[in-house]
């Protein structure tokens, strides 16, 4: 099995291993662990970083000297273990207080009130040096059509991303936000559903610069939609600040199960993507492998850190398939029949003009079209089954 490497950059959130198997149908199935023990295991296995809402490291409604004491304690691990701390986040979605979200409440109180939570955990993300602040509206939303005014709670939204983007240019931070978008759950509709919704919601914003995204795999495909055509689109905008890799099957619940065991050919497309780019290209994406996954509920601790690794296993796998899928004489020969380098060539020329493509009849009197029926086949299913060949370890 491949081993990882710091430069891999595999990072899980505290929330991910420190599950306790609790879903909407029955309780826990496993003890809360403390932060230093899973900082100590993460480490163990190979993991880069780790991740965390301000509510997983210390409870919510915590003493300064309670949060203080654990942060110390976080510190104290993170310098034996040399784990980093490249993303933070705050949790805007437990407690009570955010039962009709944290931004975008209807009650101006929680909305202020969120801000502030926000804003501590900034500073201490900062401290430990984050780099990225993930932004999950998991409670930014509503149930019913007429509880909510959408126009305006986007404008409220809108208003605290630029509040804070604010503020982390004034303190001189090295921090920018990534928006985590979802369809639903636990809202009946949450606000900034999808790729799409975000990219235009940012490009509102005061400070666009500061603000992108990080989708996540189950998130999109809960939706119906491809997560590595959304990552493409991310990284086509230069907004590809942060992922959140786990596996989904289909349109349902959230399952955030291990990377790739859902739709294991979308996980691949995925790995090829970020690590090779375009056919021609490089590695497209240089920030963390961040796991957002939870331990299936039927598991003791030892099963936990198998699932941990498990990401990893199936990630570094994954990165070598598409490796040896990219060198394929075979699938370059694929690709070139399938056009898909051609996609790059611009359909104008330079300088073309108007007239120019007008008076061009190879674009319109002298082309065609009826030699496509029939004939000019692109090939696309032989490159998806040497794509299935290489991913099986056939070739």
């Amino acid at each position: 099995m491949p081993t990882p490497t710091p430069a891999d950059k595999f990072t899980f959130g505290l929330w991910t291993v420190n599950y306790n198997g609790t879903d909407p149908f029955g309780g826990p199935t496993r003890p809360s662990m403390d932060v230093v023990h899973v900082v100590e295991k993460l480490a163990e296995i190979g993991a880069y970083g780790m991740t965390f809402h301000d509510d997983d490291l210390f409870a919510f409604g915590s003493t300064d000297a309670e949060r203080q004491g654990q942060i110390d304690r976080l510190k104290g691990a993170l310098a034996d273990t040399g784990l980093k701390i490249p993303m933070v986040t705050t949790n805007l979605f437990s407690a009570p207080v955010f039962k009709d979200g944290g931004f975008t409440s209807n009650d101006r109180a929680v909305r202020r009130f969120a801000i502030r939570k926000v804003l501590r955990q900034i500073d201490l993300g900062a401290e430990l040096g984050a780099e990225t602040f993930v932004m999950w509206g998991g409670r930014e939303g509503a149930e019913y059509d007429s509880a909510k005014d959408i126009r305006q709670a986007l404008e409220r939204y809108r208003e605290a991303v630029n509040f804070l983007g604010d503020y982390v240019v004034s303190k001189g931070y090295n921090l920018r936000f990534a928006i985590e978008p979802k369809p639903n759950e636990p809202r009946g509709d949450i606000l900034l559903p999808t790729v799409g919704h975000a990219l235009a919601f940012i490009d509102s914003l005061e400070r666009p610069e500061l603000v992108g995204l990080n989708p996540e795999v189950g998130h999109e495909q809960m939706a119906g939609l491809n997560f590595a055509a959304g990552i493409a689109q991310a990284l086509y905008h230069g907004k590809l600040f942060h992922i959140d890799l786990n596996g989904q099957r289909g349109i349902k619940y959230d399952q955030d199960l291990v990377f790739g065991h859902g739709d294991l050919h979308n996980a691949f497309a995925l790995v090829d993507l970020l690590e090779n780019g375009g056919p021609n290209g490089g590695q497209a994406y240089e920030g963390p492998r961040h796991f957002d996954y939870k331990p299936s509920r039927t598991e003791d601790e030892s099963g936990v850190w198998d699932s941990a690794k498990a990401n990893i296993q199936t990630y570094l796998l994954l990165k070598e398939r598409a490796k040896a899928f990219r060198a394929d004489p075979e699938v370059q020969a694929a690709l070139e029949a399938a056009r898909v380098v051609e996609l790059a060539q611009p359909t104008f020329g330079e300088g073309e003009t108007y007239d120019a493509f007008v008076a061009d009849r190879s674009a319109y009197e002298d082309f065609d079209p009826s030699a496509y029926l029939g004939g000019k086949g692109f090939g696309f299913v032989r490159l998806q089954q040497l794509a299935t060949e290489h991913l099986l370890g056939a070739r």
